[in-house]
């Protein structure tokens, strides 16, 4: 992996649900899982690439690309400035432990 390729600083939570006081509903808060300085490559996918997910009835619309890191898992996201990113799917690229892609959907409130 390049490092000039990495270019974006993000921030990697966890999502953890916890009993609201008043109401006793879960309520999701997040807590950081990384230092808001990890450099990574946030990318929305390409034209075909965006069809051939759609085809599948996939939701990905980003490639978020990261050095490396055990225990990323798809109840994790990603937050870059204010925008949110749901983690589908964790890719191991050639499974060599060097570089992940996180598949991920942009969170609206709308969802």
């Amino acid at each position: 992996m390049r490092a000039g390729k990495l270019r974006h600083k993000v921030l990697l939570q966890q999502r953890t649900d916890t009993p609201d006081a008043t109401t006793g509903a879960p309520a999701a808060t997040w807590a950081s899982i990384t230092n808001p300085n990890e450099w990574a490559a946030v990318e929305p996918l390409t034209g075909r690439e965006y069809h051939e997910a759609r085809a599948r009835n996939s939701e990905v619309d980003h490639r978020i690309r990261i050095r490396y890191r055990s225990g990323i898992t798809t109840k994790n996201s990603v937050l870059w400035g204010t925008r949110r990113f749901d983690i589908q799917a964790v890719l191991n690229v050639e499974e060599r432990s060097r570089e992940l892609h996180l598949m991920c959907k942009e969170y609206t409130d709308g969802r």
